[in-house]
């Protein structure tokens, strides 16, 4: 073979190995765009228009799917679930709400009520929800944060509580804002479809106010007046799932320029519960792009993902207890107590879902040995559930017998039993 020949052959097995690389390229970053983002398997590439989407468990918080779940977007009017939950935490149904100025002022989707007029809090909680109105979203935010700006910070507040790490709240209603965080950096009004979710499990089934939240959002009509009775109104609900899947039992719609169409919504079917998030799911005309995803993302969680009680007997050991008294008294033998782990047979159940492969792992966590004193019902270790690197549950475990120091002291007293009658 010539020089030139293997010339030609070398620059040709290049452009080979540079095609195949390239196209490998293309294949992972074509998977991490289309799915999987913060699991650890996504299992199969869902069909979704979303920009971003989540499926979470509700009972444990783990993401079933995701898809650039971890990507900071506006949130349009699915922020109203914020607004709502912090209203039923911490206002009464019964306080009167006046329209300022500022809140008459908000565009449409609005109530439309001029400044002045003075509502329940409890309607307003519908007309929120219901018909996502903007100005009643200020009027809330005003009455519990004295304005906006601090009902905000009540907001990220709270949000910090969940463990949200990449979400901002700005407005209590979903519309574009900026505001300035406390290292001095300007940041819009943005969450991640994992953040979404997040907080719409805590809305459904981890706020002290879960019943008051789920039936204003499961209500489908509305009729309130103002407390002065000089206008009526009426709130259906937009909130097309409710109707058309069966186990969904809450969500908010939302829609802005920026954000595109985003829903947030939670199922609980068969004993299952499933919370969504989807954000930037198509610009007008697609406005029920939605509901697919929302369908898909539900039946993928409903097809994949089972019951399963994971709960087991453990047997628990004695443990050596140094420095102690044997319960004998014969100082040839060791110091040992019994544990117990001092649950009812009705705490004794763990029911968690799981896909197919997934395995819940039981560890037993004691010390060598406990160090005497010890006294019964001291915890002495824990027998820990764990799913991957998620803790799911912990029952603690204590000691069953106490068992006393040895001394100098109670070496005398019996050493003094053989020779004192």
């Amino acid at each position: 073979m010539t020089v030139k020949v293997w010339r030609k052959a070398c620059r040709g097995l290049r452009r080979m190995v540079l095609f195949f690389w390239c196209l490998q390229i293309g294949v992972l970053t074509a998977a991490a765009e289309n799915g999987g983002n913060g699991t650890a398997d996504p299992g199969p590439q869902l069909k979704l228009f979303a920009q971003s989407a989540v499926l979470m468990d509700g009972d444990t918080g783990r993401v079933l799917y995701a898809k650039d779940g971890d990507t900071a977007r506006p949130m349009a009017s699915t922020t109203k679930i914020m607004t709502c939950i912090l209203a039923l935490e911490y206002g009464d149904p019964d306080d009167p709400v006046m329209v300022s100025s500022y809140a008459a002022g908000q565009p449409k989707v609005h109530l439309g009520a001029p400044a002045g007029r003075t509502f329940r809090l409890e309607d307003l909680l519908y007309s929120l929800m219901l018909e996502s109105h903007n100005d009643t979203a200020v009027m809330i935010a005003e009455h519990l944060g004295g304005s906006v700006g601090g009902f905000a910070e009540m907001m990220n507040r709270k949000a910090a509580e969940l463990g949200c790490t990449d979400t901002w709240f700005v407005t209590p209603n979903g519309l574009d804002g900026t505001s300035r965080t406390a290292d001095g950096t300007d940041r819009p009004h943005s969450t991640t479809a994992r953040d979404l979710a997040r907080i719409m499990n805590y809305c459904v089934w981890e706020s002290p106010e879960s019943e008051a939240f789920l039936k204003i959002t499961r209500t489908q009509n509305y009729f309130f007046t103002d407390l002065e009775g000089k206008g009526s109104y009426s709130c259906v609900n937009h909130n097309a799932l409710l109707t058309m899947v069966n186990g969904v039992i809450s969500g908010k719609t939302g829609f802005t320029g920026g954000a595109g169409y985003c829903y947030v919504g939670a199922m609980e079917k068969d004993g299952r519960r499933y919370s969504l998030a989807l954000l930037g799911c198509g610009w007008p005309p697609h406005k029920t792009y939605k509901w697919s995803d929302a369908r898909t993302l539900l039946e993928y969680g409903l097809s994949q993902y089972e019951k399963k009680e994971v709960y087991r007997e453990i047997c628990l050991p004695r443990l050596w207890v140094r420095d102690g008294i044997p319960e004998n008294g014969d100082l040839s033998s060791r110091a040992e107590t019994g544990l117990s782990l001092q649950i009812s047979d009705e705490e004794k159940t763990l029911q968690v879902l799981l896909g197919e492969g997934e395995e819940v792992t039981v560890e037993l966590e004691l010390p060598e040995s406990l160090q005497a004193p010890v006294r019964e019902g001291t915890e002495a270790g824990r027998i820990v559930y764990r799913l991957g690197d998620r803790t799911l549950r912990t029952y603690p475990v204590y000691v069953k017998e106490s068992v006393r120091k040895l001394t100098w002291r109670w070496c005398l007293e019996r050493i003094l039993t053989f020779f004192v009658p």
